[in-house]
């Protein structure tokens, strides 16, 4: 099994940075809504609809929010950048949300339990990370922009895992994912402090203080994704969201910690004027 998960996540990130460096910006994104696509499916799923032709329906419906989405925003032509702000905005104030019904499941699932009511929180999570992921990938220095959220993910993942693991003693959820502690919390935060303050001291020019600004609430909030998704499947009594990709689970097991995080770094980038390059 651990050499399967290996194996896979080395293909996934050579797909991910072939097409960072390769794709044009649309091709890049068209890339991305494919990736969505088939995590809507998948949520379509944890929100309780077995039906294939409703499931196939919520997909057409996720699609079409997408091209809303890009239009009103004018990706890849004139950003509009109210609009963009007003979305990136929603999907950040949304994880505020999950929080308190993630401290308060299970009794919290009088309020979301309901197949529809989870419908329409997933296109709170996959719209605006979508949208996220796409502005980033726009700005100069995209690839990096969006190589830095996966590292956000990372540290927050790695960092917690293994300090957790040391001296892990104080649940974080233990209603929703047990082996997750505040200690290990606490651990992936540090190690993206520290990464980027290691990153913003070799940019200089005084963007240290942006680069936290934008680091701390992504890597925060980047947990929340993850926590999500596995109060959904513990609601809905499976383990993985699919079978898709060998060792891993589905799409959605992949990018949940990314859905959190994308929409809040987006926003701090656009908010605080940061440049990486």
């Amino acid at each position: 099994m651990l050499k399967q998960r290996i194996i896979t996540a080395v293909l996934l990130m050579a797909v991910l940075l072939a097409a960072l460096h390769y794709l044009p910006t649309p091709l890049f994104q068209l890339l991305l809504g494919t990736a969505v696509l088939i995590a809507a499916w998948e949520w379509s799923n944890l929100s309780g609809v077995a039906n294939y032709w409703l499931r196939g329906a919520y997909v057409a419906a996720t699609a079409a929010m997408l091209a809303l989405a890009g239009v009103v925003t004018g990706l890849s032509s004139a950003l509009d950048l109210e609009w963009l702000r007003n979305l990136l905005l929603v999907g950040s104030l949304w994880w505020a949300l999950s929080l308190l019904w993630v401290q308060g499941y299970p009794s919290s699932s009088i309020l979301w339990g309901a197949p529809i009511a989870r419908l329409a929180i997933g296109w709170l999570v996959l719209v605006p990370a979508w949208l996220a992921l796409c502005y980033l990938r726009e700005l100069p220095g995209g690839a990096w922009l969006m190589l830095m959220v996966v590292c956000v993910v990372a540290g927050a993942d790695i960092g917690g895992y293994f300090v957790g693991r040391r001296f892990g003693k104080h649940k974080l959820a233990p209603q929703v994912s047990p082996g997750k502690t505040w200690e290990g919390f606490w651990g992936g935060l540090a190690t993206n402090v520290l990464w980027a303050t290691a990153l913003g001291l070799w940019l200089g020019e005084g963007r240290l203080p942006l680069l936290l600004a934008i680091v701390v609430p992504a890597s925060l909030v980047s947990v929340l994704g993850d926590l999500v998704e596995s109060m959904l499947k513990r609601h809905r009594g499976i383990k993985d969201s699919s079978q898709l990709l060998p060792g891993h689970g589905g799409v959605l097991d992949r990018i949940d910690s990314i859905t959190a995080a994308a929409p809040v770094m987006a926003l701090g980038v656009l908010m605080t004027g940061f440049e990486l390059l």
